[in-house]
This record gives C-alpha cells, structure tokens and sequence, in this order.
C-alpha cells in the first residue's frame, strides 16, 4: 500500500473542568488527509486550499510528528502529506492535533500497523509542541483513539478511554483567533488551594458522570473555577451563551480547548438545535461572524476512507 486517504477529526479539549487532561473526539468537522509512502526519507507536506505552510517540515504540526517516526524507524522511507484542512487554526477544536493525529495514523497504516495508539500519540504530541510550544495529549489522544479520554500522565503517557453516554455536541465558532500559546501565558501560574480542591470534585464527578450515563452529574461537574474566568474575556458573549444555553435544555458546556470557540453538550438532536438557535441569535446581536456545528461524539478518531 502506497497510498491512503484519512479524515482527522477535530476535538474539544478540556471539558471545561479538565485542563490538559481530558478531551472529545468530533463527528464533524474533520480534514482530509492523503498520505504516500515515498522510497527516501523524507516529509513533504503541503496543503489544496493555500493555508500557509513553513517550509520546513520540523515547524509544522503534520511534518514534526512524522519526522520523530522516521528516526526510529529503520526502513528507507519517507512521507508525503497533502491536507485539505476544513478546521481552521486558531479555531479552539483541535486543528493542529488534527494535522498531527491524521498523520502519524495513515503513515502507520501504510508501514502494516507497527505503532500502538499510546506511541501514535507520543509521536503526535510533536506536533502540538510546534503549535503550541507545550507537549500535550487532551487533543491528539481523543483524536487517535476516539470517544472521550483521560490523559492521566504524559511522562509516563498514561492514557484512559473513558465510555460515555450518547452526547450531541454543539459548537459555535466565532470568527476571531485565540493562539494557543497565548491564552497559555495569560493563566495564573499558582491557584488557590480551596480552588484546586473544588476543581478535582469536579474532573472526578465529570468521569464518573460519563462513565455512569448520569447527565445530571455531567451537568453540575461542568464548572471551572480556574481556567475560565481568565480566558473567557478573550470571547465575545461567552458569559452570555453559556446562561442562554443551559436554559435552553444544554447540559452544560465552556470553551473548548483554548477557544475561541464555544461547545454545548445535549442529550438529543433536538436540544442541540435549539442550543444553536440560541448561540446563533446571541452572536447575530453582537455583530461577530461564525461558524456553526451540530454533532455527536466520534466513538472512531482518525478513519480511513480510502486505501
């Protein structure tokens, strides 16, 4: 097999209460990834609809990964990677895990599957260095492994699927970008310990809500005390949304990853599409262009579509 095509689904990192630790495969939107095995080692990674690329495969999310494959690989090989990128960069739902996952997926599925998921996503975590400046799994590992996950440790990785209940997710994408590596730097360094403690109830109630089917515990886990107070000011109506939203039936939601963009859980096509209505009317008030998702949870990850 010289060849193969995958679809890299973006991903809600967090999960509001869980910084870095915990995370969400999408059914939708996802990129498009061609892979091709070349006879000399070598990346070459390009785009089709002219998202800007660095020229060196080192400094950029999809090559970075492959390159720390190819040396520890003993064959003569290379990677080709053409990306038709559907989730924008900045978007706060995983767009360079996306790049990252996809690649070390298909380029694992064209060597004959020599690679387990937890090393598919140590090498994928290169890739969110680049982006970032930081190694972190909440986005690649729910993207190479699917469905919901626990990053319990990153050295040693330590990686928990978590099951869930059935889940529709919506997200509202605002049409302005928040860099990763700077909504890192605007976080407290020190957190107050009555707010550490508060926190940890809450990471514990979230997995035992997911892994009992219990939405009302979902629902009351869904709080931050110390992440979103800092980076909801970089998002236009958050405060709004999330008030309107639960309101309206949502279980309960917060930024998604860094942001800027804005997730709701549901337990059913209809609340979801009533979450929308209402992210959509707030958002049309303020004046702030965006783009709008009604999903589920993606129990696959990265899927090969074409051999």
């Amino acid at each position: 097999m010289k060849q193969i095509t995958v679809h890299a689904p973006a991903t809600v990192a967090n999960l509001v209460c869980g910084f870095d630790v915990l995370g969400l495969c999408l059914a939708e939107p996802y990129d498009i990834m061609e892979v091709r095995l070349l006879d000399k080692r070598q990346v070459i990674v390009r785009t089709t609809n002219n998202f800007p690329l660095p020229s060196d495969p080192a400094m950029n999310t999809a090559g970075a990964p492959l390159l720390e494959m190819l040396a520890v690989l003993k064959q003569d090989v290379g990677f080709e990677v053409i990306i038709t990128k559907q989730i924008k960069p900045g978007s706060g739902i995983g767009s360079s895990a996306a790049s990252s996952a996809g690649a070390v997926v298909a380029a694992n599925e064209l060597l004959g599957n020599i690679f387990s998921k937890e090393e598919l996503v140590r090498f994928a975590m290169f890739g969110e260095k680049v982006a970032s400046g930081v190694k972190h799994a909440d986005n690649v590992a729910p993207c190479i492994y699917g469905g919901v996950t626990l990053i319990r440790s990153i050295f040693p990785l330590d990686i928990i699927p978590i099951d869930s209940p059935p889940l529709y997710v919506t997200v509202l994408h605002p049409q302005i970008e928040v860099r990763t590596s700077d909504a890192r730097e605007i976080l407290r360094k020190e957190v107050l310990l009555k707010d550490a403690i508060r926190q940890w109830g809450n990471i514990a109630g979230l997995v035992a809500g997911l892994m009992k089917s219990d939405y009302e515990l979902i629902g009351r886990s869904l709080e931050d005390v110390i992440i979103e107070p800092v980076r909801s000011i970089l998002i236009p109506g958050f405060d709004l949304i999330k008030a309107e939203c639960i309101s309206s039936g949502a279980i309960g939601g917060g930024i998604s990853g860094s942001g800027p963009s804005i997730f709701m859980l549901s337990k059913d096509e209809a609340t979801a599409q009533s979450v929308a209505t209402v992210m959509q009317s707030v958002y049309d008030r303020i004046g702030v262009n965006y783009h709008m998702y009604v999903t589920t949870v993606n129990p696959q990850g990265v899927r090969v579509v074409e051999r």
